[in-house]
């Protein structure tokens, strides 16, 4: 078909560009570019405004100006290789310095040129540094002001002219056989959308700002829109085609763990309960994100999931990032389930063999009513009776394929998601376009707000007295510290640090200090966890192990050494580990001189906010989608144009325009230009978004 001969046109590589070899390829792949297409939308970083050309008289200290006027005087600096000329338009003159003696080899006393850049003032003079300039030709107009400049990310190998002469190049010998529009007349003519074609050439050389801002619109939308229909195709397939999965209800044993209660749940929990089961009970699997603030009481709802699998006669599986998180669900439930007569273990991959053989075969027979692990489930031997509901706590750690090994181990389980970082309704909507979302956005009642502090690390007496108040009050205390040994980075260290702070000591007696991290055995970790959450351990020295799902209500002082070194994610997670109980808590969030710029504004922010959902929009801005969502590695947020943040409003048109045109087409049979650049562009990767 034509239309599939100009998609591979757009793939051929950059070699078949005239004048275009290996050396100039090399340089080109470190930019990514490798492609025609990959030219295409080798997007500008910025512009300049070039456009107007005003007296030297009207220059302003500060200010980006062009100018057309004559150099007056130049001398050259051999030793120190500069050049330095006078230039005056008649109504006013300007010092100009170069970093090249060459440069003089252009002037002659006299010579007129066009010229653009920055104005600054040294010793009441005004002066311009390195400006870009042209020597004039009486029979043409000058090339380098007059219009918008495009400013890309060059490399040392290639200069902005030879990559912008490049992309001019590839315009002009494959744009009329590579950008056949692919979106349906009715949305172009809807939002007045320029063609494909002219949207690339206005953001490479545009007009003028409003121009640019249509060109990118349309770019940005291309993206959102396509992404929207795949992920919109994948899910309308998967209800279609899914296996049918077992019907689950709630029962007996959901109603006895609800009757046993010592406290109302939140109104947000009984609405996400009553959302999930709803779920459960069709014959389709469910495909749920459940997110909610730290402490917001998402374990809760899970275990009510889990009692109303095993009312309904089939296995449950949860799944914790770390084992300290699946050893605390695993304690959890075994308190509330074996009560009630139901069968519960763990799995971890620190477990002796023979451990680990008899719960293999418990779980395979259907002794085992709910196993509780980390990536050791998703081994191959693990198998199951009937597993009818997989519960992935904190999903954004665990790789898309290992997600889908784990839900592959029953005939169409269904899946809760959850998540204690909140996920910032673009990336719900972007990402996770194909589930259903849940949100906890209420608080149980009766808990103190933890208040959060920047302290100096060199103020040593006021933590002294911080921890020795907390723990004299019957209290505990964690201190988390980014690395385990000494070393890394000049970080402080767990062990270092433990070693400190074993010094500690009220009325002769020394306060129990322990330490934990990820290089412990399993037994130890759990010995450790076990003995502060019973109290017997005053101040535990950790690193990010008891980042999430570690619940010691008594817990109420955190300090986090070298705070700045963290993401806002992860500090809120760590600052969520406090404040679980009754009493008044505080987070201090420890600096120096090694705190880096960025590091100090994420700290601040800290101080500043509480709300879970407003951090994850700026750890979004600070981060990118990648990190947040777990999916950039396969190519599905690597947008070239769109933003996350910025285009919130063009990804609510886009989806809105995707749900419209596939309830009309679910396939895309009617417009097959959009359906092959979808396939083209996103097909292999959204076979691994849509997990979750």
């Amino acid at each position: 078909m034509p239309q599939e001969e100009n998609f591979f046109e757009i793939e051929t590589p950059v070699t078949n560009i005239s004048g275009v070899g290996r050396k100039t390829a090399y340089a080109l792949s470190k930019l990514n570019i490798r492609t025609i297409e990959d030219l295409f939308f080798f997007i500008p970083r910025r512009y300049e405004d070039r456009q107007k050309v005003i007296q030297l008289k009207d220059v302003q200290n500060g200010q980006f100006f062009c100018a057309l006027a004559m150099v007056t005087s130049y001398k050259t600096d051999y030793a120190h290789d500069l050049t330095e000329a006078t230039i005056s338009d008649g109504t006013g003159k300007i010092k100009a310095t170069w970093f090249s003696a060459r440069i003089a080899q252009c002037f002659e006393y006299n010579s007129k040129i066009a010229f653009y850049g920055k104005a600054s003032e040294f010793n009441g003079e005004l002066c311009v540094t390195h400006p870009k300039f042209e020597v004039m030709d009486e029979y043409a107009p000058p090339t380098i002001i007059g219009r918008i400049f495009p400013i890309y990310a060059a490399n040392a190998d290639l200069s902005q002219n030879s990559i912008a002469k490049l992309i001019d190049k590839a315009f002009k010998a494959y744009s009329d056989i590579c950008l056949d529009e692919f979106l349906p007349q009715k949305i172009l003519d809807k939002y007045k959308m320029l063609s494909l074609r002219e949207a690339l050439i206005q953001i490479h050389n545009p007009l003028n700002a409003t121009m640019y801002r249509r060109a990118r619109s349309r770019l940005a939308f291309d993206e959102l829109f396509l992404l929207q229909c795949g992920i919109l195709m994948r899910r309308n397939y998967y209800l279609q085609y899914a296996n049918k999965s077992i019907r689950i209800k709630p029962g007996k044993y959901y109603e006895a763990f609800r009757n046993d209660l010592q406290f109302t749940l939140t109104n947000a929990q009984e609405r996400v309960i009553s959302e999930i089961f709803a779920d459960l009970e069709k014959d389709f699997p469910m495909n749920r994100l459940l997110q909610g603030d730290v402490g917001s009481g998402k374990t809760l709802v899970a275990f009510c999931a889990i009692l109303a699998a095993i009312d309904s006669g089939v296995q449950a599986a949860f799944m914790a990032p770390t084992e300290v998180l699946a050893d605390q669900h695993f304690i959890k439930l075994q308190k509330s389930l074996e009560p009630l007569g139901i069968k519960t273990a763990l799995l971890t991959g620190s477990m002796k063999q023979s451990e680990r053989k008899i719960i293999l075969e418990s779980l395979e027979n259907g002794e085992i009513n709910v196993i509780v692990g980390t990536h050791a489930i998703f081994a191959e031997q693990v198998n199951f009776r009937e597993l009818g509901l997989v519960i992935i706590d904190e999903q954004h750690r665990f790789g898309v394929l290992q997600r889908n090994a784990l839900a592959s181990k029953g005939i169409s389980p269904h899946v809760l998601s959850m998540t204690a970082t909140p996920i910032p309704r673009t990336i719900v909507m972007s990402n996770y376009g194909d589930l259903a979302v849940s949100e906890i956005d209420e608080m149980p009642p009766g808990r103190e707000k933890i208040e959060t502090i920047a302290i100096d690390s060199r103020d040593t007496r006021r933590l002294a007295k911080m921890i020795h108040d907390a723990i004299v009050e019957k209290h505990q205390v964690y201190w988390v510290c980014p690395t385990i040994e000494e070393g890394d980075r000049g970080l402080s260290a767990v062990t270092s640090r433990f070693r400190d702070l074993q010094k500690f000591s009220h009325d002769g007696e020394f306060f129990k200090v322990e330490m934990l991290h990820g290089q412990m055995s399993g037994d130890e970790k759990k010995r450790i966890m076990q003995e502060f959450s019973d109290g017997k351990i005053d101040l535990l020295v950790s690193t990010v192990v008891i980042e999430v799902g570690v619940d010691v209500p008594n817990a109420t002082l955190m300090i986090i050494e070298d705070a700045g070194q963290f993401g806002l994610a992860q500090l809120h997670q760590l600052r969520g580990r406090i404040g679980r109980g009754k009493s008044a808590s505080t987070c201090v969030l420890l600096f120096g001189a090694s705190t880096t710029g960025d590091g100090r504004k994420r700290i601040e922010f800290m101080t500043k906010i509480s709300n879970g959902f407003r951090l994850s929009e700026m750890d979004l801005f600070q981060r990118g989608p990648g990190e947040i969502c777990g999916v950039h590695q396969h190519g599905v947020t690597d947008f070239r144009v769109a933003n996350l943040l910025r285009d919130y409003k063009i990804l609510r048109v886009a989806r809105k325009e995707a749900i419209d045109l596939l309830s009309e087409d679910a396939n895309l049979e009617s417009e097959p230009a959009l359906k092959s650049e979808l396939l083209r562009r996103l097909g292999n990767a959204l076979e691994l978004a849509i997990t979750a």
